[in-house]
């Protein structure tokens, strides 16, 4: 049986990329981009990293892409199922994960997991960043306008703003 519905398919993949979001959401943006953009062709890749610089400019959790991604494939009800769908079940399992790392604090196992949860969590966002760079960089100045602020904000106490803003003179001067 072949489901048609939007909004039942935004509802069973944002629920199953409930439980890959290791992390928060950011390390789901792969996964996102490929529904979007290749497998259901609801946005361009234009759109999703317009939706993705939307999100993050917007005070609030970094699971707001998932709302703005449900919003703009079914306005309120696409936007309440994704929402619902990947923050229910990924909450759920931390309340009872907290419950059981406060009851077993101090077992050298927890230690172990922490340990080997790091690296996947990390492989999900660099995953995520190079998705993003693949689809917003268009030219080589934009590349290493990247770069540079990426590196200035690993290797400096510089605020990351002033590095956009700089980016942003960089684009409204016609550079990129």
């Amino acid at each position: 049986m072949k489901i048609s519905s939007p909004l039942t398919i935004l509802g069973i993949h944002f629920f199953l990329l409930s439980f890959l979001a290791f992390g928060g959401a950011n390390s789901a943006i792969p996964e996102m981009h490929r529904l979007m953009v290749y497998e259901y062709r609801w946005m361009s890749e234009e759109q999703f990293a317009d939706l993705f610089a939307i999100s993050r400019a917007t005070p609030g959790p970094n699971v707001l892409i998932s709302t703005l991604l449900g919003w703009y494939v079914a306005h309120f009800w696409g936007a309440l199922v994704t929402t619902l769908a990947i923050c229910l079940p990924s909450s759920v399992i931390a309340y009872c994960v907290g419950h059981l790392w406060k009851r077993f604090n101090y077992n050298p196992w927890l230690q172990i997991i922490k340990e080997g949860l790091f690296p996947i969590v990390l492989g999900f966002v660099a995953a995520a960043v190079l998705i993003l760079i693949q689809i917003s960089d268009h030219s080589w100045v934009a590349f290493l306008i990247t770069g540079t602020t990426a590196v200035l904000s690993y290797k400096t106490q510089m605020h990351p703003l002033w590095l956009l803003g700089g980016a942003m003179i960089l684009g409204v001067l016609g550079w990129v």
